[in-house]
């Protein structure tokens, strides 16, 4: 009895002690909006869970948030220019601001490998600075660097991909669709064309995703969206392997591609739709296989992004809108929703949190949905004091704590069980 009792409290100690989980950069550590906390509230109180803190310093945008080792980081535009911030995640002390960009409003999210944090720019700037002041240690620029470009006119948006020794990101140009650098000088390891086989839906250059890694088929490839839909490049060398433009349009390519084992799930807005391909061997290379297509008025994701959970994706559907809906991956199939608004306004960008999705509306209000197939359940909801604009920047969960970006304003959120 008393060895048990002492394994317990070392174990209980040592659960209470283990640091939180970071969010280091877009969507969190795998890229899928998951977070692992638990023991959080299963409903808010009237009014919204406490507010233990705001601070003012972001910038104005739409930049994301990277969290790691205590400190919180984001981009904007600032009196000195297009910035990347860094707060402290504890009370939100504004710890050093490091303009790098002549962009306007941001809207990517930075990442954090070590000791080191990496953003991209409106205007396609690339920049690698020290995660303890600040100071710059490399910077590129997709037009100069790489002939880079952009789809359509609302400026380079993605997030960049670390990935061991390498940071990977879409410059959009016609031989430099996306490139790999090395991570800790920025020199260049290799450069992946556009497909030449793009197809007629779209248009040419970079889009508004950002990159996840895929081993579909057996081969480590990097899958994007560009500005003629899907594609995916094998990660050692760049080589173009396959590409699916039936999910482009011509305005704006956005939400980050879902991976499960050998399928990928993609969907894009303004009447477009949603797609599952899979991936299959193809000689010594890899094609994409359509799975189904589902329409725009069936399904489609604007830019709230999208959670796959146990088998089925929950997102906000109809562009410009976030109706919550559940869609069965592998059949397509509408679980449910689709055809309700919900509490908010707007498109909706959503991070499973427990066993919950968090809605968070284009008009601010913010949603806790039960994450199941089982039925649309709105659980709790609430909208914070501040609310300026679109509220388009993804929300986060770390330790307990919900971290919300507004434009300059960046609020944390009580939400431990």
């Amino acid at each position: 009895m008393k060895t048990t009792a002492i394994a317990t409290t070392l174990l209980f100690s040592a659960l209470l002690s283990s640091p939180a989980a970071d969010w280091p950069g877009w969507r969190g550590p795998k890229r899928d909006g998951i977070s692992t906390e638990t023991g959080l509230l299963k409903s808010w109180p009237e009014g919204g869970p406490k507010l233990l803190w705001e601070s003012v310093g972001c910038g104005q945008g739409y930049a994301g948030l990277a969290i790691a080792e205590g400190k919180v980081y984001t981009l904007g535009k600032t009196k000195d220019g297009e910035a990347l911030v860094a707060f402290s995640a504890g009370d939100g002390k504004l710890l050093w601001s490091t303009p790098f960009g002549g962009g306007g409003h941001s809207n990517g999210s930075p990442q954090v490998d070590g000791d080191l944090v990496y953003a991209i720019g409106l205007a396609g700037d690339l920049v690698c600075a020290k995660t303890a002041t600040g100071e710059i240690v490399w910077k590129k620029n997709f037009a100069t660097d790489f002939g880079g470009v952009m789809m359509s006119g609302w400026g380079f948006s993605e997030s960049p991909l670390v990935d061991g020794d390498r940071l990977v990101c879409t410059p959009g140009g016609p031989d430099a669709m996306i490139v790999a650098l090395d991570k800790k000088t920025g020199a260049e390891i290799w450069r992946s064309p556009a497909p030449s086989d793009a197809g007629s839906r779209g248009k040419d250059g970079a889009g508004y995703s950002s990159i996840v890694v895929s081993e579909g088929a057996g081969v480590k490839q990097y899958v994007q969206i560009n500005g003629r839909g899907a594609l995916g490049v094998r990660a050692s060398d760049g080589k173009p392997l396959w590409h699916y433009n039936q999910v482009a349009n011509g305005t704006a390519n956005i939400p980050t591609p879902l991976i499960e084992g050998d399928l990928v799930f993609v969907s894009t807005g303004y009447g477009t739709g949603s797609a599952l391909l899979k991936l299959v061997k193809d000689g010594d290379g890899v094609k994409a296989e359509e799975q189904y297509f589902l329409d725009g008025k069936t399904l489609q994701n604007h830019h709230g992004g999208m959670i796959l959970k146990d088998g089925h994706v929950y997102l906000g559907h109809a562009h410009n809108n976030g109706f919550p809906a559940c869609v069965e991956l592998k059949s397509g199939k509408i679980v449910w929703g689709g055809d309700q608004r919900g509490p908010g306004a707007g498109s909706a960008a959503i991070v499973l949190a427990g066993e919950d999705l968090i809605f968070r509306y284009e008009d601010g209000v913010v949603a806790l949905i039960a994450a199941t197939p089982k039925g649309y359940e709105l659980k709790s909801q609430f909208k914070p004091a501040f609310q300026k604009g679109k509220s388009w920047s993804h929300p986060v969960v770390v330790d307990g704590r919900l971290y919300l970006r507004e434009q300059e304003k960046l609020m944390c959120f009580d939400v431990k069980g």
